[in-house]
């Protein structure tokens, strides 16, 4: 087990241990709150792009949820005819950057949470370590209304006129520590700075979503068959939270499986997912993603490989308050 794996381990369960990070916590929060002071300060550039900026981020470490609700949001402004891009920095991919992420991407070119957004939604998105620079290709070649940031909560180099918090109330924010002791980038009280959505199966706030699970489809064929759920399932996971993944399992009726978990991002190999017999795999999209050029590479393969689709539902409050606040950008709703 790597020492990614086991601090994130001992974050879930909120290992006592974890004390012994704190004084590389003080010096995590002083380097940040020095960081921004600097930006603060005008010490260091700040980037304002010609259109608003919207950021989907979270304050902690690992999956929230963000991901599904971009996708979500970016469907639902293009249906009301508003020109969105978005900009992310493509983390896993090997570049080079700034790039445009086509549908011909790859995960090992961009990342592979930006080829899952471009395949969901068809919108122009641009990746790289430069913001800026990813915003400047974007509007060289788009005409925009809005742009959306896929995380980049914590940079500050980039002003925003919107930020979006994804919290996952299943998760919470654990001992509420920042890096390395707990699991938080920034301190809790920066919840009261953005837009809190509540990703909760029985939310507590107006503002909530959650994840709706349509029906597994096989990745390794084009042919169209039932899910079984009373199948032994191998669960091939690398997300940020792989116990969410488990209880979406337990929601369709799966109960037995084996959980082999891999770090968020991980660049699966062929013997990932070769086991003893020939039960079949089971795993996320964002997963999928990395799974299929394994797969065109090695025809021959034949252990069936399962994807869950899930897709984020708001509720009506974020759809009101959304409307509002791009109004208030004079971004019109139609």
């Amino acid at each position: 087990m790597s020492v990614a794996q086991l601090i994130q381990n001992a974050w879930n369960r909120q290992a006592k241990w974890l004390i012994v990070l704190r004084p590389l916590s003080c010096l995590y929060h002083f380097g940040f709150w020095f960081n921004r002071k600097l930006y603060e300060k005008g010490i260091k550039a700040v980037y304002t792009a010609p259109v608003p900026v919207m950021i989907i981020g979270n304050i902690t470490v690992g999956g929230s949820g963000k991901t599904p609700l971009l996708i979500h949001l970016v469907n639902y402004l293009q249906s009301k005819n508003v020109r969105v891009g978005i900009i992310s920095r493509g983390y896993g991919g090997k570049g080079p950057f700034p790039a445009f992420v086509g549908f011909d991407a790859t995960p090992e070119q961009v990342g592979d949470e930006p080829c899952l957004i471009v395949q969901s939604t068809g919108a122009a998105m641009v990746v790289g370590s430069s913001r800026q620079q990813s915003i400047e290709l974007l509007l060289a070649k788009h005409e925009l209304d809005l742009i959306i940031s896929d995380d980049g909560l914590q940079h500050h180099a980039l002003a925003r006129q919107l930020e979006w918090i994804v919290l996952d109330r299943n998760r919470g924010l654990g001992n509420e520590k920042l890096l390395p002791e707990g699991y938080l980038r920034e301190p809790k009280s920066r919840l009261n700075t953005g837009t809190v959505i509540e990703h909760a199966a029985q939310p507590e706030t107006e503002l909530n979503m959650h994840l709706e699970v349509a029906e597994p489809y096989l990745l390794n064929t084009d042919e169209i068959r039932s899910f079984d759920s009373k199948q032994n399932f191998y669960a091939v996971v690398g997300i940020g939270f792989p116990q969410r993944f488990y209880r979406t399992l337990e929601s369709l009726g799966v109960q037995q499986f084996q959980c082999h978990e891999f770090p968020d991002h991980y660049d699966y190999d062929l013997t990932d997912l070769q086991f003893e017999d020939s039960n079949p795999i089971i795993t996320t999209e964002k997963d999928a993603v990395k799974l299929l050029p394994i797969l065109k590479q090695h025809p021959d393969f034949k252990r069936e490989i399962w994807v869950v689709p899930v897709e984020a539902v708001l509720s009506s409050a974020c759809y009101r308050v959304l409307n509002q606040q791009l109004a208030d950008l004079g971004i019109s709703i139609e």
